[in-house]
């Protein structure tokens, strides 16, 4: 159960050392993210000023006693204008809140704001084997829609990749395109 002192809030740039923190030590110690070494400092800066409070492309953290501890943001999923209506969504929480539902209030708080916005698809890509993601997910209303085999090498080995999708409302439809 997430505790009545975390709060969940749009990412300031004062969030970025802890993010990086939380996303840097999943890229050393698993194959969650298939960075193989963490972004730099200039890197995060410049994917912090892609997000918005209002529209497709959200950055949300959790904070406890101001500390960001995890974090769930929503990309482009692709870059051609077409899939405009469809975003790429993760979650990240810092190692020492998982199992306490941080990450399930987070992601839901994302996914609410996205039901009002011209989204039409989410999509999450999930390294396999990684069955605490895979029931978020479902929890959150994805569905498998695609498995594919040996999709990343890290850690001197492939990976394979569960694809989930999530529907949203018909806002997008009204969209041009």
């Amino acid at each position: 159960m997430v505790r009545s002192s975390v709060l969940i809030v749009a990412a300031s740039a004062a969030d970025l050392e802890a993010i990086s923190g939380i996303y840097d030590h999943y890229v050393r110690t698993s194959a969650i993210s298939f960075d193989l070494e963490p972004p730099t400092t200039a890197w995060r800066r410049e994917w912090f000023e892609r997000f918005s409070d209002h529209g497709r492309h959200r950055f949300l953290v959790a904070r406890d006693n101001e500390e960001a501890i995890a974090y769930a943001a929503s990309v482009p999923y692709r870059p051609r204008e077409a899939y405009g209506p469809s975003v790429e969504t993760s979650v990240y929480v810092a190692p020492s809140h998982l199992g306490r539902g941080v990450g399930s209030a987070l992601y839901g708080a994302l996914l609410s704001e996205l039901e009002h916005e011209e989204v039409h698809r989410a999509y999450a890509g999930i390294a396999m084997p990684n069955p605490a993601s895979v029931r978020l997910h479902e929890r959150c209303g994805f569905r498998q829609a695609g498995y594919f085999t040996e999709q990343g090498r890290k850690f001197g080995r492939y990976w394979d990749v569960a694809w989930f999708e999530r529907g949203f409302p018909e806002v997008a439809s009204s969209t041009s395109g």
